[in-house]
């Protein structure tokens, strides 16, 4: 028996792919090399699903690329406290503060909204973003919808495009391990196998 809700979803994600600006993608595996070539880390920043993806990125990125990479929301004590004790918007600045975030280091955003301090959307995010900018650092993301406040402020931007407005949130988080694992996959990138593929 056809399900034609899957079919549905599955030519969705299969249009997002084939829409996907995929000159963003080259900037920022060129943004990456630079970054690797002056010993930069990267901070990646994302709340809800965004944040999950981001610890797994992180693993990629320092296991498959060999790049120091970290995560704020993966310190659920750090990041409860300044939650707790100065608000959930300073959970992403006091954390670069704290690391002392460099001109090489590299600030990467998974996100659906992007940030917009009008609609009190993430405002963790725009605060990490307009410190990283103050500090000179660049910022890369991958964005749903229409991208808010990452999209204006980012070096490269990859936009996941709207096919169906009922699934932007899935779509965005989803596409989001698509992006970040053909990044690990790139030979300008990848140093380490990964295990299955190493495998005789």
């Amino acid at each position: 028996m056809s399900d034609s809700f899957i079919s549905s979803y599955i030519n969705e994600s299969k249009n997002i792919l084939n829409k996907i600006n995929k000159k963003e993608i080259q900037k920022i595996i060129d943004i990456l090399v630079e970054v690797r070539k002056k010993n930069g880390r990267i901070f990646f920043i994302g709340v809800g699903g965004s944040a999950a993806n981001t610890s797994h990125a992180v693993n990629d990125f320092r296991k498959i690329l060999a790049l120091e990479a970290y995560s704020p929301t993966d310190n659920v004590s750090e990041m409860t406290a300044n939650t707790n004790d100065e608000g959930w918007d300073t959970i992403f600045i006091n954390y670069l503060k704290i690391s002392k975030l460099k001109k090489k280091d590299l600030i990467f955003v998974f996100s659906v909204g992007g940030g917009n301090l009008e609609k009190n959307v993430s405002p963790n995010i725009v605060k990490a973003i307009d410190y990283a900018k103050k500090k000179k650092v660049k910022i890369v993301g991958i964005i749903g919808k229409d991208g808010g406040y990452t999209k204006k402020n980012s070096n490269a931007c990859v936009l996941i495009p709207v096919v169906n407005k009922q699934h932007i949130t899935p779509h965005s988080e989803g596409m989001q391990a698509v992006i970040w694992h053909m990044i690990v996959s790139h030979p300008r990138l990848k140093i380490n196998k990964t295990k299955w593929e190493s495998l005789k």
